[in-house]
């Protein structure tokens, strides 16, 4: 059986739950690529392959959070639609993207805010 940290690998969108779970992400990572979405939502659907690119080939974090399961993440972050893109630079949101994007914008932001 794998430990944590072996399960929240960088290469691999990292499921969070809670609160706590996503602080902790925040404090470890200089870049964090937070997705909001649902299960029920097509485009979401549509952007999970870039979603799980983009973790496997940037040195970003990337986070999920299905707004159905954690409502009160989702109301933190004043999500109101889904997909909701929310990039983080040293625990600091720089960029929010509602709707569908594609994998070159998504990567393009994580380079602006990288460096």
């Amino acid at each position: 059986m794998a430990d944590a940290s072996e399960t929240e690998s960088t290469d691999t969108p990292i499921h969070v739950e809670s609160e706590a779970h996503l602080d902790e992400l925040v404090a470890n990572t200089s870049v964090l690529l937070v997705d909001f979405y649902a299960d029920w939502c097509g485009p979401c659907r549509l952007l999970e392959p870039a979603i799980e690119t983009v973790a496997a080939d940037t040195s970003a974090g990337v986070a999920k959070i299905d707004v159905d399961e954690a409502p009160a993440l989702a109301r933190e972050f004043d999500v109101r639609g889904v997909p909701t893109l929310l990039l983080l630079a040293n625990g600091d949101p720089v960029e929010r993207r509602v709707g569908l994007e594609d994998e070159t914008t998504l990567r393009t932001l994580i380079d602006e805010h990288g460096r």
